[in-house]
């Protein structure tokens, strides 16, 4: 599956589809257009997910917040594809209930209690309980809370690990016959008679070339790079980069909602629960205009995070209990907005070409929850040039591991007992990330020593290696920050020996 071998000479061939981005958008139209039968390649710049990817606040939501700014084309979809997400891969996606304390000052109870009642029902919700109110001097998640906020409304919406999410993608694309290419920069592109010739370069300097009857720009934040860079053409869209800024700290709260804090100047903050005993908070969204590569979190964001969190919290989290923080820039359809956010979470497409042209369809904006529904419109946007494409088939069809009978819990709980010899915190983490995969990971193994050189925590040999030989992994990042999450519990040694080991 990690196959990077260069596509030159006579193996240069023709493919249906070259898609430049390897993050969620280019990996859900991977997906679906490999299964659909055509010929697909990829390629990504850098790691799969390293960018906007795998920094975002992990959500699969419909956007309650989108309400107000009257997206309920974009809200309805998304709550939809909550349910559809949430059914493909139960191991990596869940349900989380949110606490919102009431703040008279941002927004009246009746607003609130209208756009909840929406949220419920906009989207035909199956799976999640509906909202209800809370008095907050009797019901638990009121206990860490000021008490001068009595009043709180609780909702429905789902977790997810984002990095995991487009792995996922990449790994049935794979699966389906897609070539994957991490660490391959398209450098040129151009028309030749009917296809495109794309240029591209692994980091080892080699050359690839491959010809395409259709090249599709999905590279988020660098979209009009590759418009201008790449193809040298021009656009008629923008993208505008807003930052979103999140922090971790130990999690200060009882109980495995989530929160979400409303801010005087009508922005929210979401406090999740995050890795077990740790709390993710976020995000910033304010405009960026630097380059996407070096996006960072700032001090004024750091204390804008924790003021917040004063504001509602008795004891809420200081500067010196943050043990990472990360940035990433959103590449949001530019509407002209002038407050970042209220800026559009849709997606527009661009297609240059004709039925005669090879076309370029470049992705402006979207969002995590609906990739899904973004590949399919995509390929529908497509389907002038492959009039014999099969249907969209991803809707029904879980993504790899997703296959769990019955309930997640119960899963879990039967290869805990399968592995009851093994550490059963690894196990679960196996059961989360892997889902049915978990016995293709854990194989024949009975003890600890099974598992190879143990790296710290719940990180051992056995998973590394799994992790290079089917998701591309190589360097310390992609093991420890985007595949897993194993680099927050290790010690700075024990990262330190790891990083060593593979190379940072």
């Amino acid at each position: 599956m990690t196959d990077t071998a260069p596509v030159t000479g006579r193996d240069r061939g023709l493919v249906d589809i070259a898609i430049i981005g390897g993050g969620i958008n280019g990996a859900g139209i991977a997906r679906d257009a490999a299964g659909r039968g055509l010929k697909v390649l990829l390629c990504e710049k850098g790691d799969f997910a390293e960018g906007t990817s795998s920094r975002s606040g992990k959500l699969v939501h419909g956007g309650l917040r989108y309400l107000e700014y009257y997206e309920f084309r974009l809200v309805r979809e998304a709550l939809i594809e909550r349910e559809v997400l949430l059914a493909s891969a139960p191991h990596i996606i869940w349900p989380l209930r949110f606490v919102l304390p009431h703040s008279p000052k941002q927004r009246p109870a009746w607003l609130v209690r209208a756009g909840l009642f929406l949220y419920d029902h906009l989207g035909g919700r199956k799976r999640l309980p509906p909202s209800r109110s809370l008095d907050l001097s009797r019901a638990p998640e009121g206990r860490p809370l000021r008490p001068e906020f009595r009043r709180a409304f609780e909702y429905s919406d789902c977790w997810v690990d984002d990095a995991r999410l487009v792995i996922l993608n990449l790994v049935d694309a794979a699966r389906n016959g897609a070539r994957v290419l991490p660490r391959t920069r398209a450098v040129r592109a151009c028309r030749e008679g009917d296809s495109w010739r794309l240029e591209m370069q692994g980091e080892d300097g080699r050359a690839q070339v491959v010809q395409a009857r259709v090249l599709v720009n999905a590279a988020g934040p660098w979209v009009q790079d590759v418009v201008q860079g790449v193809t040298g053409l021009n656009s008629a869209h923008n993208v505008r980069l807003v930052k979103g800024s999140h922090i971790v700290v130990p999690k200060f709260w009882s109980g495995p909602h989530a929160y979400l804090l409303q801010n005087d100047d009508r922005r929210v903050i979401f406090v999740n629960p995050y890795e077990d005993n740790l709390a993710l908070i976020g995000t910033t969204d304010i405009p960026y205009d630097g380059r996407a590569e070096e996006v960072a979190i700032d001090d004024v964001e750091l204390t804008y995070l924790l003021q917040v969190l004063r504001r509602y919290f008795r004891n809420a989290p200081q500067d010196r209990d943050i043990i990472h923080a990360f940035s990433g820039v959103r590449p949001l359809y530019d509407d002209n907005s002038e407050n970042p956010s209220a800026v559009t979470r849709d997606y527009v497409f661009e297609i240059d070409g004709t039925p005669g042209l090879p076309p370029l369809l470049s992705i402006f904006g979207g969002k995590i929850t609906t990739y899904r529904r973004l590949a399919e419109h995509a390929l529908q946007r497509l389907g002038p040039w492959f009039p014999k494409m099969s249907p969209a088939w991803t809707a029904h069809k879980p993504l790899p591991g997703g296959d769990i009978p019955g309930t997640f819990d119960d899963f879990a709980a039967e290869l805990a007992r399968d592995y009851a010899s093994l550490p059963q915190t690894l196990v679960y983490h196996c059961a989360r990330l892997y889902g049915t995969r978990a016995r293709e990971l854990l194989g024949s193994s009975r003890s600890s020593a099974d598992l190879g050189c143990h790296f710290g925590g719940d990180f051992y040999e056995r998973e590394a290696s799994y992790l290079r030989e089917t998701e591309w992994a190589r360097s310390a990042a992609d093991f420890l920050e985007r595949r897993t999450k194993h680099g927050l519990h290790l010690s700075a040694t024990q990262r330190a020996v790891f990083e060593a080991s593979v190379g940072a």
